[in-house]
């Protein structure tokens, strides 16, 4: 055989199959495990990179507004308290204002109530007491009167005609009043009157129905003459003196309610009688 022919149709040797299986072994087994890997890398790290970065965004940008709308909600609720107690507390302060107020006036209507109350309490005791004390100077100048018209009669030595001038002063006194401890004019008390009538014939008596009662004689109560004193009670302590004006009649300033009155003996029979006379 020819070298040179030989040369021609050698050819390059072929790898053995050995070697292409142990390649495409080592191949495939470098293609698994990439797949496996992949396979078992998570989703989201190898195949929706794009996909998660472009919904993310959009869930925060709700979950913010979300929240941002609660705490508005939230402030406005809140708000929405403070102002109702605030309008609470306000109106609570211009009732206890309105309250207050209504008391100082009743305060200040009350004060001055008692104030027009007092000040009239006062005017009318102003005027009891001036009217008390022009009672007193008429009192006092009546019977300043009576005993300068008593010094200036002329002295009885008894009899009828001085028993007639009382019997007569005692009749003009009938129908004034009676006042504890009056002497006239206009209202007596029962020893005052007596006292005023004897001063007209100028005879002096002591001022108490007790000591009246004992002046003069003693004298039985069926021989009593006009002008004689009529008592009531024991000699020395009467309580009620009168003056006797004949017929059985008698006058005298009894009490408040019937004042100088003339009565029969029947209506109030004397415990006794004194002639001064």
């Amino acid at each position: 055989m020819s070298p040179i022919r030989y040369q021609g149709r050698h050819r390059k040797p072929r790898a053995s199959r050995t070697s292409s299986l142990i390649r495409g072994g080592v191949l495939s087994g470098v293609v698994g495990t990439v797949a496996v890997t992949g396979a078992t890398t998570p989703a989201s790290a190898d195949e929706k990179p794009a996909e998660s970065t472009g919904e993310l965004p959009v869930f925060d940008t709700a979950l913010a507004h979300a929240d941002r709308a609660a705490r508005a909600t939230q402030a406005y609720a809140s708000e929405a308290v403070t102002q109702d107690n605030w309008q609470r507390a306000q109106d609570r302060v211009v009732s206890r204002a309105q309250e207050a107020a209504a008391e100082r006036r009743a305060a200040a209507e009350e004060a001055e109530r008692r104030a027009e109350a007092e000040r009239r309490a006062q005017e009318a005791a102003a005027a009891e007491e001036a009217a008390a004390q022009e009672a007193a100077a008429a009192e006092a100048a009546a019977e300043a009167t009576t005993f300068a018209a008593a010094d200036e009669a002329p002295a009885a030595s008894g009899g009828g005609g001085s028993g007639s001038a009382i019997v007569d002063f005692v009749r003009a006194q009938l129908g004034d009043g009676y006042v504890m401890g009056a002497s006239g004019p206009g209202s007596w008390d029962c020893s005052g009157l007596v006292q005023a009538a004897y001063a007209q014939v100028g005879v002096s008596l002591p001022r108490t129905a007790a000591e009246q009662s004992v002046q003069g004689t003693q004298v039985s109560l069926d021989a009593l003459q006009a002008g004689d004193i009529l008592y009531w009670g024991g000699a020395g302590s009467a309580y009620h003196v009168a003056v006797y004006t004949g017929n059985g009649t008698f006058i005298g300033a009894q009490n408040p309610s019937t004042g100088v009155a003339e009565h029969d003996l029947g209506w109030d029979a004397p415990t006794g009688a004194v002639r001064v006379l």
